[in-house]
């Protein structure tokens, strides 16, 4: 987990999408946010502090602007230089209003860097809090290749050479979307869902042994990749052991930890012969009915005690 972004940082990242203008306070730049929630300074801005939430980005917005219109200039001064003096990250202006000269004055004077943007406020809060929240959440890397398939993000894990990047390479064939091939970043958005991406330098890429590195992108057109999406079950691909005792029924739901969640897991025993792309899409469209609530392999267990119960024939022909 991230601990700190810079507001130059938050800056860089959000002018154009908040249309931000740094209009004060350019030296204090370097100062840090460490929490992904956003404040409104209205009680403050009053004169009261108690519980102020002095780490979080500062939003003034119209009830705030009006209030400060209609009080003494010696209080109005008095109030903002006590805001400031919080210690707090940055102050954003929404709807571009006009912000009173003390707050700027005392923004340069203290290096509080104050910005403007034309958003109305509810709208430029939700989005700097989304951006926030994304870049503290929890987050890993991991190995394995990321696909959609049939709209479920899954991820293929296994030992290096058990044939995951040509797996992949055969799905995208089919028309299903490359994510990432061999590194995973993984995220936690929203405190439910766990999104994995590529690398920004080598997505779009893959590594096939024999052939190297290849663009699916070029290869295949744009329609076969995807920026990120949500992991919705990781196939665990091993060579086949004759000796080991493979999942017949499918009853037992297994579960595969990241981050702290729990995902739907696979394993699937390659060897030759075994076509696994189309292995791979009955898992994927087989967890598409489970989300539905049908699950093949209980109905036909309950199929079949009911069978016992009624005293009727179960012999499988």
């Amino acid at each position: 987990m991230k601990a700190t972004i810079t507001v130059k940082e938050f800056y860089d990242n959000l002018k154009d999408k908040l249309r931000l203008n740094l209009i004060a306070g350019e030296k204090g730049l370097n100062r840090k946010i460490s929490v992904a929630e956003i404040n409104r300074p209205g009680l403050a801005l009053a004169g009261y502090f108690k519980y102020f939430a002095s780490r979080r980005v500062q939003v003034i917005g119209k009830v705030e602007i009006t209030y400060l219109e209609t009080v003494s200039e010696e209080e109005r001064r008095r109030n903002i230089k006590k805001l400031l003096e919080e210690d707090i990250p940055c102050c954003i202006i929404s709807r571009n209003y006009v912000p009173p000269k003390e707050l700027i004055e005392e923004s340069n004077a203290l290096g509080i860097p104050l910005f403007r943007s034309p958003l109305i406020t509810m709208v430029l809060l939700n989005k700097a809090t989304l951006f926030l929240a994304d870049y503290f959440a929890p987050n890993a890397t991991i190995t394995g290749d990321l696909l959609e398939i049939y709209g479920v993000g899954a991820l293929l894990k296994g030992q290096s050479g058990a044939g995951k990047s040509e797996c992949a390479l055969s799905l995208l064939k089919r028309g299903h979307r490359l994510i990432a091939d061999d590194v995973v970043r993984v995220r936690i958005r929203g405190g439910d869902q766990l999104i994995g991406t590529g690398n920004p330098i080598t997505k779009h890429h893959m590594e096939i042994r024999g052939l190297g590195i290849i663009n699916v992108q070029t290869l295949f057109g744009a329609g076969c990749i995807r920026e990120d999406k949500r992991i919705d079950i990781v196939i665990f691909m091993e060579e086949w052991d004759p000796k080991k005792d493979y999942e017949r029924l499918g009853l037992e739901e297994k579960t595969f930890n990241i981050l702290g969640m729990e995902i739907p897991f696979v394993v699937l025993p390659v060897k030759p012969g075994r076509e696994v792309a189309l292995l791979v899409e009955v898992a994927c469209l087989n967890q598409r009915l489970k989300w539905l609530g049908y699950n093949s392999a209980r109905d036909l267990n309950e199929r079949l005690i009911g069978a016992m119960k009624s005293g009727k024939n179960t012999t499988l022909l």
